[in-house]
């Protein structure tokens, strides 16, 4: 194998190249090889300075994420040690220019901070995103960081996880020097300027690390880490490391910075964080699935729909720089979705969250007009009418004579048969369900549906499609609810049965946004409109089972035209222009007049209770759907739950927590509520299965990667 580490001479500078593609990860065998590239250039007496870059796309954009996996799940694998490199960059007695390009996160910024300067393109990017992982900078990053851009700017950077533009970087002292015209050049001009200078190491940085306001920063840092990372101990570990670049000497700093680190990378957090993490580049590895399509295949979408999530997909297209036709039956609907969509870029230039500019170019990319005409040129379709199968087939079936041979063909169904759609069209092998989530342009989740005649190659191009709009896409078998509503049913309904049976809806949701949910259920179903549910289960009812217990005041809110903040009033009330739910007396009243018509019997709930009931719900019915066939494996389930329904990614998803609970456990549980509610607790066989032979579904997932890879390897010759 050849060197990932190439030294060559620009007459008195030598230039280090890392070439480690894709991303340059910093493995154990560049770091090694970086240290003999340092000591070759050392030695050599033609030699007055030392630039190190990169080659591809990027800096080194962090250490090697296997590593840290290993070291989280076996106590005995040692936890990634990047010091002996970063020391020897630093004691380097010749000036080190790090010539920083693309992205530079983690692990490589902090060889960018051992480094004597720092120098970077204009379009890099800059950040140490560890806390996203549950980790906390372990290469001394806490260390040198304040002491580059001073404790509030470190402390706002560690804790946010987010990349900042070179301009902020140079702003805020991390780097140097913005290069003018091409990086390597410049940061050879660099290094011969700063040959000539004494080397300042940023260990010996030490003017920035005693503000006057240093108690008032670290309490504000603590507070911001509580209220934004909750049950996550990395936030504060990585306050009480920068507190320790600010008391100790840089090499007691470093010692803390390494005890905090190993406590972070063995926790419960951190665990699922990695998990999430790989769970979400697993999810487009989909057996008998080709690689997908490049992104520059789609340049032109048709939207038929011009509501809410007809609204929010067009302006997904749009943001990543697609052209749009919506198509409505009317001009009056037509004009409402289109107004809706010029409201909601005006309010994200109001919020600063987008320039002018971004917002007439992206308006400029949507066009609408009444009627199917002009859709022979979009390379995908999307159908996002109302949930009615009769609906959908009649859309699909004027779509097969108004859309383009080779177009993408896709629903927006929810919940509905994707092989019914798809039979309305002569070509059901290019139909795909292409679920989006609300509000379609802001969450991360696209569930992509594969019926029966679905093929492989449409399959691959929905996934491409996901990904050119910045989105995840997960592959799910056709089935009532497909995966992520067939599981949130019986989630949904727990909830609604623990209101009948003595609960309050906010009791409810505050049980579950404080043990991690983004959002309470019933502030969910508020927000996504009750009558959304209500037709769905009337489109699900010939799928029900008539011997389960239905929920029984949803339906008296839809009938009273309380459908959620649309409307002013659902489970909760909501004030005009105001988001914030409001408990109401008369829906109160409604539940109990409800029970007792029903003849339910109501008692006071504990928060644990609660929370037992309803994830519990969602764990069996996602081991029912995982045995069926309808995921491929238990992350993508998490995936899912994580990037489209507010699962909170610390605990890793439902069938990640699931295994930390102990499927044991969750199986005792199961079967004591299956005696005491009856057949919607019967627990799911695969539940059963893993929980008896002390197995898990992580374990069910590895064993099922390895058996695809041997399949993809073909038989063993010899």
């Amino acid at each position: 194998m050849s060197d990932p580490v190439t030294v060559e001479n620009r007459a008195d500078i030598a230039v280090l190249t890392i070439d480690n593609p894709p991303v340059n990860a910093l493995t154990a065998g560049v770091a090694e090889a970086l240290v003999r590239a340092v000591r070759r250039a050392v030695e050599d007496p033609a030699v007055r300075a030392l630039v190190l870059r990169c080659a591809g796309r990027t800096f080194i954009a962090g250490a090697d994420l296997n590593e840290l996996e290993r070291a989280a799940w076996d106590e005995a694998a040692p936890l990634p040690d990047l010091h002996p490199l970063l020391a020897r960059l630093e004691e380097c007695p010749k000036p080190v220019v790090a010539a920083v390009h693309g992205t530079a996160l983690g692990g490589g910024v902090e060889v960018a901070m051992a480094g004597h300067y720092r120098i970077a393109a204009a379009d890099a990017r800059l950040g140490l995103p560890e806390i996203t992982l549950g980790l906390i900078p372990g290469a001394g990053g806490t260390q040198r960081l304040p002491r580059l851009v001073g404790v509030s700017a470190a402390i706002d950077m560690i804790l946010s996880g987010r990349p900042i533009s070179a301009v902020d970087a140079l702003r805020a002292g991390l780097i140097d020097r913005m290069a003018e015209g091409d990086l390597e050049p410049a940061a050879v001009v660099f290094a011969r300027e700063v040959a000539e200078r004494p080397i300042v190491r940023t260990r010996d940085r030490r003017e920035k690390l005693s503000p006057p306001d240093l108690e008032a920063l670290l309490a504000a840092g603590r507070d911001t880490a509580r209220r934004t990372r909750r049950h996550q101990p990395a936030a504060l570990a990585a306050i009480d490391a920068v507190e320790a670049a600010c008391r100790l000497s840089f090499e007691e700093g470093c010692r803390r910075e390494r005890e905090l680190a190993e406590a972070c990378v063995r926790s419960e957090p951190c665990r699922a964080l990695i998990h999430a993490f790989f769970a979400e580049r697993a999810v487009t590895r989909v057996p008998g699935v080709p690689p997908p399509p490049p992104p520059g295949s789609f340049a032109r979408v048709g939207i038929i729909g011009a509501g809410t999530m007809g609204g929010g997909i067009a302006m997904a297209c749009a943001n990543a720089g697609l052209e749009v036709l919506i198509v409505d039956a009317s001009k009056e609907a037509l004009g409402r979705g289109l107004d809706t969509i010029r409201r909601n870029y005006e309010s994200s230039v109001d919020r600063g969250r987008l320039s002018a500019a971004d917002r007439d170019q992206r308006l400029a990319r949507i066009r609408g007009r009444v009627g199917v005409g002009e859709l022979e040129t979009a390379d995908v379709v999307i159908e996002a009418v109302f949930e009615n199968l009769a609906l959908k087939r009649q859309v699909f079936a004027e779509l097969d004579a108004a859309a383009g041979p080779g177009a993408l063909l896709a629903t927006n169904t929810s919940t509905l048969d994707i092989d019914a759609i798809a039979a309305a069209t002569r070509r059901p092998s290019s139909v795909v369900g292409l679920h989006f989530f609300s509000p379609a342009h802001v969450m991360r989740l696209v569930e992509i549906v594969r019926g029966a005649a679905t093929s492989p190659d449409t399959v691959a191009r929905g996934l491409a499609f996901a990904r050119r709009l910045g989105k995840v896409g997960v592959v799910v078998r056709n089935g009532p609810g497909f995966v992520g509503n067939r599981m949130m049913f019986p989630y949904m309904y727990e909830a609604q049965f623990l209101v009948e049976d003595g609960a309050t809806p906010a009791q409810v949701d505050h049980a579950l946004t404080d043990w991690g949910m983004a959002m309470g259920i019933f502030a969910v179903d508020d927000l996504g409109g009750l009558d959304v549910a209500w037709r769905v289960r009337q489109e699900l009812k010939p799928f029900e089972d008539p011997r389960l217990r239905k929920p029984l005041v949803a339906d008296r809110l839809c009938e009273m035209g309380r459908f959620g903040q649309k409307t002013g009033a659902g489970w909760y009330r909501y004030r005009p222009g105001d988001r914030a739910p409001i408990p109401d007396p008369d829906v109160l009243q409604l539940i109990e007049r409800v029970a007792a018509e029903a003849g339910i019997v109501r008692r006071p709930f504990t928060d644990e209770e609660i929370r037992e009931r309803t994830i519990y719900a969602l764990i069996n019915e996602g081991a029912k759907v995982l045995d069926e066939g309808l995921a491929l494996r238990a992350s993508d389930i998490d995936v899912l739950y994580i990037t489209g329904y507010g699962f909170p990614a610390y605990r890793g998803g439902p069938m990640f927590y699931a295994d930390r609970v102990g499927l044991a456990r969750i199986l005792e549980r199961v079967q004591a509520f299956h005696r005491e509610h009856g057949e919607r607790w019967r627990p799911a066989p695969l539940l059963e299965r893993l929980a008896r032979s002390g197995r898990t579904f992580r374990e069910l997932d590895l064993e099922r990667a390895a058996e695809l890879a041997g399949e993809a390897a073909g038989p063993v010759r010899g």
